[in-house]
């Protein structure tokens, strides 16, 4: 039997065409369901359903021998224990600094003025400003990250933004992109050894259907 771990949402429903393109149906009802494990049309493959900034560990730990996970997550993570074959394509977004209408960024930033940033994102966050020879605060918050400039608490954030709605609704603009974000296929290391016959099928077929090689997206 293989494990397949994924997260409600966004994930879960762009990952069902890519298995079924690779053969393996799966109700697509059962997004609505509160079941935690899934069967699939293949009677060897079921999936677990976690949070998304779970998978990776269910993963790592052996709990699940593959998952579908955003660069993000695998990012913050550290990517400890898991190999990252096939960029899937799918869930794309950007991670970027966003900060009040207004708030001239790019004069801050000339400055060298110490900035305070919320986010959850801290990991992304701290090599990003390093990188650029900033110093910041970084402020751990792991969720309204648009609230943070609005009642001073931070200068700017750093969030995950697909539309960008949700920061004109609240009076934020990007000032600056740090990358952009796609979901990866994941496998535990060990399992893609003592499970290469199974596993190793399943992962041609998603290369097959348009997955890119991870090492050609990092």
């Amino acid at each position: 039997m293989i494990t397949l771990a994924l997260s409600k949402g966004r994930i879960f429903d762009e990952t069902l065409p890519l298995l079924a393109a690779a053969g393996i149906a799966v109700d697509a009802a059962l997004s609505d369901s509160r079941k935690l494990i899934l069967p699939t049309g293949d009677p060897e493959l079921r999936l677990i359903i976690v949070r998304a900034s779970d998978v990776p560990t269910y993963v790592q730990y052996g709990a699940a021998d593959l998952g579908v996970a955003g660069k993000d997550v695998l990012i913050e993570h550290g990517g400890e224990g898991l190999y990252q074959p096939i960029d899937l394509g799918i869930g794309r977004c950007r991670i970027c600094v966003a900060a009040r209408r207004g708030f001239d960024y790019a004069s801050a930033v000339r400055r060298g003025a110490r900035l305070r940033i919320a986010t959850k994102y801290l990991r992304m966050a701290s090599e990003h400003f390093a990188a650029k020879g900033m110093h910041v605060d970084l402020i751990k918050l792991y969720g309204s990250m648009e609230l943070g400039p609005l009642v001073g608490l931070s200068d700017a954030i750093v969030d995950l933004v697909s539309t960008g709605d949700t920061l004109r609704a609240n009076d934020l603009v990007e000032v600056e992109e740090i990358r952009t974000i796609s979901s990866r296929l994941i496998v535990n290391q060990a399992a893609l050894k003592t499970k290469a016959s199974q596993i190793q099928p399943l992962l041609e077929r998603f290369a097959a259907i348009g997955g890119v090689s991870a090492a050609a997206t990092p």
